[in-house]
This record gives structure tokens, sequence and C-alpha cells, in this order.
């Protein structure tokens, strides 16, 4: 199934491609939210572009012409769709509530009422006490005492997967839901069947006891019972923090928070010679290098954007011929470095430049089959006096955008770009972080059947299954805290800035990962946000909300290490009474 962008429903609803377009306008009413379908459609104040002193009507929701008509755009398209070129006022959607009802904070981020918010935290609730009672991990327990200590040490797993779903999806979803490229009702539903896919299918099957190479494995033999505690208190202390960080909407960095952990526990517990000192070197160091290599590499894509496509003579029709290109290497790299489909060098390099030339097609046929009589009707409007003297445009120089049906365009295609390396991003996040839940669960669950420290240790299908539900529940319930500051704290996001974020950002972290450079991909898509905002202008970005997170970095490692050794203390207490 592939997902389309709401900005691409113009074409459907202006009756582009014949009968099909007509069946998809029809199709999506019957999907469409009762309020959102009885949305009046008289005429409002116009906006005004800051970019051109060309003035366009309100899209909240006065309908421009039969062929714009935004009656059925998603509510974030709704919010952010019409804005002009990348610089125009925004109008504010708000969200209809009965008189004299306070919604709780879940219910107003989707547009629900409290008693479905409600049941949705229950059920979520109801299950995470429930499912460890089937899972095989906890059958395989010799006696009740083990039983229980399994029990404990999956409800823990669960927690700071929870964690990460609450503050760690923000990554792939955020720039989307902030552009209005999805709602966010349509980015947790879709990250949620993407994280958890990527965590059964994509998550590591193997990993060791002594996680990311922090500790020593040789300073805890024989100490099996300290070595659990320490395992479940780090996993604790994480997801601690993990969930004050996500309660204040702070992006911080899921590896740190379990690198912390481990460290202070190590370094308590088992002395100054039980830490790789180096590793943590390369963990620290990643603060700086991953934002500002994103900020960099943003800046430069968000230009490269204004310079090539905003300048052109049809900027829609050089953004349909921009969007396979971007395709074309973003399959290439991703086949290449992080999905190899080979080991012989030759053979996976030919196999992921066909993966990108077969990724590049489709979308140019679907950008054009959705979009190819608007962007032939503007381009027959342009005339050569129009053509700006392109030879005379810096790199740097700041170029006004377009406006009307060609900023539709251009919007339309970023948007349905952004989608797709959204869904690509949430994909390979299942995959990788849920392995900061569960290797430590894993090796804990090990030590209690009897397995030796410092081996390699085999995840069961059902534990990565219940790592990723851990995730998607995380997501549902507090995923939309880092979403918004990701989206629009920050700076303000169209799809083009949402696009240059995270194509951006993605890159860096792939090259960074083959290179082995430490990089961290929280603070690598924070800094890409930042540079977008950068390339507009330093007043483009929210300085306290850059010094909040920022601030939540450095003490991150600090504050997991102390919340560590003191629940490694508790739990050394309370295991000295039952083992």
């Amino acid at each position: 199934m592939v997902l389309s962008s709401p900005y691409l429903s113009l074409a459907r609803h202006s009756g582009v491609g014949g009968s099909g377009g007509a069946t998809a306008a029809a199709a999506s009413v019957v999907l469409l939210p009762r309020t959102l379908r009885r949305l009046p459609s008289h005429p409002r104040p116009p906006l005004r572009d800051n970019s051109s002193t060309k003035t366009f009507p309100c899209f909240k929701p006065y309908p421009l012409r039969p062929a714009l008509d935004r009656r059925h755009l998603p509510l974030a398209t709704l919010s952010s769709s019409f804005s002009g070129a990348d610089g125009g006022p925004k109008p504010v959607v708000e969200a209809n509530t009965e008189e004299g009802e306070e919604l709780p904070e879940l219910a107003k981020a989707f547009h629900i009422s409290s008693r479905t918010a409600s049941a949705v935290c229950i059920l979520i609730a109801f299950a995470a006490l429930t499912l460890p009672l089937a899972m095989r991990s906890l059958g395989q327990a010799a006696d009740l005492k083990t039983k229980a200590l399994s029990y404990l040490t999956l409800l823990s797993g669960f927690y700071m997967a929870w964690n990460i779903g609450a503050n760690d999806v923000a990554n792939a979803m955020g720039t989307s839901v902030g552009s209005g490229a999805l709602t966010l009702r349509q980015a947790v539903m879709t990250a949620a069947v993407l994280e958890f896919t990527g965590a059964l299918l994509m998550g590591t099957h193997v990993t060791n006891t002594m996680q990311k190479g922090i500790l020593v494995a040789s300073v805890f033999q024989g100490k099996d019972t300290l070595l659990f505690a320490g395992l479940l208190s780090s996993l604790a202390a994480a997801g601690t923090w993990l969930q004050v960080a996500s309660f204040y909407g702070w992006p911080v960095s899921t590896t740190h928070c379990i690198v912390g952990a481990m460290v202070g526990f190590g370094l308590v517990y088992g002395g100054i010679g039980a830490v790789f000192w180096s590793s943590l070197a390369r963990v620290i160091s990643s603060w700086i290098i991953s934002p500002v290599i994103g900020a960099a590499a943003s800046f430069i894509v968000y230009k490269g954007i204004r310079r090539f496509v905003y300048s052109a003579p049809n900027p829609g029709q050089a953004a349909a011929a921009a969007a396979p290109i971007a395709v074309f290497m973003g399959v290439t790299g991703i086949s290449f470095a992080a999905l190899p489909l080979s080991k012989s060098f030759p053979v996976a390099l030919v196999q992921a430049l066909a993966c990108g030339t077969a990724g590049a097609i489709i979308v140019s046929r679907v950008i054009h089959k959705q979009l190819g009589h608007l962007i032939t009707s503007e381009a027959e409007k342009t005339t050569t006096s129009e053509k700006p003297h392109l030879e005379h445009i810096g790199f740097l120089t700041n170029i006004a955008g377009p406006t009307g049906a060609q900023l539709e365009i251009v919007y339309g295609v970023f948007g349905y770009m952004q989608v797709l390396s959204a869904c690509f991003m949430s994909f390979a996040h299942g995959g990788n972080d849920v392995s900061n839940a569960i290797g430590p669960l894993a090796a804990a669950l090990s030590i209690l059947q009897g397995g030796a420290s410092g081996a390699e240790i085999v995840i069961p299908t059902d534990v990565l299954a219940w790592g990723g539900f851990g995730i998607v529940a995380g997501l549902m319930i507090w995923g939309y805290r880092v979403i918004a500051t990701i989206g629009k704290k920050i700076t303000e996001l169209t799809p083009t800035r949402g696009f240059a974020a995270e194509f951006a950002a993605a890159s860096v972290v792939l090259v960074a990962s083959k290179l082995g450079l430490p990089i961290s991909a929280t603070h690598t898509l924070v800094g890409a946000v930042m540079g977008v905002g950068f390339a507009r202008g330093l007043n483009s970005v929210r300085a306290e909300t850059v010094r909040e997170i920022v601030t939540s970095w450095a003490v991150t490692i600090p504050v997991g290490a102390v919340l560590s050794v003191f629940y490694t203390w508790i739990s050394t207490k309370l295991l000295s009474f039952l083992i």
C-alpha cells in the first residue's frame, strides 16, 4: 500500500486523471471526519504572502476555485498548506470542543473524546500487565520466584520501550506533522504499524550482556545477582529520564540514556576499570558532531531547493523533476549502506543502483499521474518574458518562492516525498532503537535462566514483539509532546523545509553509520531542523527552545548515571531478601 500525501489531494479533486480522480475524491469524502465534511464555504479575508505582492484567499475553508478546493484536505493541511512561499502567515484551526468541557491533553491532541482517550489508556495498561503472562520467556522460569522476577524484568523492558516510543519516534514523524504533510493521527497510526514491523523484522536477534561496548564483561564475572540488578536498574533509570524529557517535550537520545545509566552502574559497582572510557568519549563527542553536521547538511539542501526549484521558470515542474533524483539517491544509499543485498561489493552496488532506479521511476510516475495535468497547464502559462536571470542568482541568495497553483504543486511533491522518508525512518527506527530496551531485558532474562554473563544471547521473537508493542504504546499516549517540539517549536516548517531537514538528517546518519562516526539520530535531526531555520535567518529559530533542548542533552548521561546507581542500591537490597 502506498501512502499518499494530503497535498496530492488537490489533483484528485480537480478531476486530474479522469474517472480515477473522481473515484479517489469520493472515497476521501467517505473517510473524512464528519466535521470536515460540514465545513462552511463562505469567503474569508485574504492573506498576503510576505514574499510577493500577490494576495490569495484564506483556505479556512474558502474554495479558491474548483481545481484547488481544500474542503477535503486533512486538518493538518488546513493549518499549513497554503501559507505562501515558505514565509506567509498561517491561520490557526482550533479543535471544536463542547462549551465548558476540559479535555485531557491526549484527547485534544487527537481530537477525540475524553472517554475514548481513557479507554485507550486503560486497554494499553491492561495489555501491558497481562501479555507477559502468556510469553514463552516467562513460562521457561523454573520456580515461582524466578517467574516473579522475570515478570518484573519484562515490565521494566516495556517501560523503557514505552518511553522510547514517547520520545524517539518524533525523529521520524515530527517534521511531517509540523509541515502539515501528515496529520498527528495519520502520523501516529502510520508510525505505529511501521515501528512495530521494524522492531519485529529488523530488530537484532543477537545481543551481549555488556550493551554498546560500554562495560567490561570480565569485571562482573561471578556477580550475576549484582549484574541482574544493574541491568534492571539501568532500564528503569533510562526510562525515568526519558519520561521526564518527554513530559516537557525535550527530544533526547535514548542511546545516551541507556549508556549513561550503565556507566553509572559500572563505575560505582565495578570501579573505573569497568567502563570503556573511549566508547564514552565517542558518545559525548556526538553531542557536538551530530547537530553541527545535521544543520550544515539541511542548510545546503534547503538552499538548493530554493535556488534550483523556487527560482525556476516553472517551480512545479522543477520540483517534479527533482523528486525522482532525491529518491534515487536515497534508495540507492539505503540499499547499499543499511540493507545490502549481497556481501560482494560490485554485486551490492549494482543491486543498490537498480533499486534506486526503480524507486525513482515509480515516484516519477506517481507524481505525474497525480499532478501531471496541473503541471502541464501551469507550464503553458509560463512565458519567456517571465524567466528569471538564473546566472545572476547566487546559491545563498534569498529567493522569493512561488505562489498560487505553483506553490500547491511544489508542496504536493515535497509533501509526498516527506511522507515516504518519514515511513522509512520510522521503520528503520523500530529495528534499530528497540535494542536499547530489549538488549538489557534479554540479558537480564538470560541471567535468571542461568546464562553466562558476557556471552552472546539470542533474543526470542516474542521479546522483540514485546519491545515493539512498548514503542507503539508510548507513541500513542505521549508521542505528540516531542512531535510538537520537533515540528513546531524550533522553527516553522513547511513541506519543503520538512523534507530538507528529514532528507539531510537521514543522509548524515546513513553515511556516518557506514563510516563508524559517533552520531546520534535525535541530535542530527534537531540540528537539521535548526539548519533549515538558519537558512531563513537567525531570527527564524526559537532560541529558548534550543537552549532547553541542549541543556537536556548535556544532563542526559549524568542524570541517567545517578538514577541507575540509586535504583541499583534499592534493587540489591530487595534482591538480598528474595534470593
